[in-house]
């Protein structure tokens, strides 16, 4: 069960209920993996509300990842995801206002 005052929420992925955190580590992750070069850069880069099918796996697979599961963005890609690709920018919205707040 997701603990929303940790940043966490939970969304159906693979068909099982699975809580997804951008914890320091997923961010660290995802500051290199999209080369945003530091948190003030990531958090604009999502605000602009423009994220490619690329994004969506990197914040996905990040969070998945924050929130405990051994999931790689490999394997994610070949998950289903419900609500397919609206689901997915639905769930990485979630996870951002979860960390940024309203603003993201």
């Amino acid at each position: 069960m997701a603990i929303t005052q940790r940043g966490e929420i939970e969304a159906i992925i693979g068909g099982e209920a699975r809580v997804l955190c951008l914890t320091l580590g997923a961010l660290a992750e995802l500051e290199a993996r999209l080369q945003a070069g530091d948190l003030v850069g990531l958090a604009e880069r999502f605000s602009s509300g423009r994220v490619s099918a690329r994004d969506l796996t990197a914040i996905l697979g990040a969070g998945l990842r924050g929130g405990g599961n051994a999931v790689s963005d490999d394997d994610l890609a070949r998950l289903s995801i419900e609500g397919g690709l609206k689901g997915a920018a639905e769930i990485a919205a979630r996870l951002l206002r979860a960390t940024f707040g309203e603003a993201a």
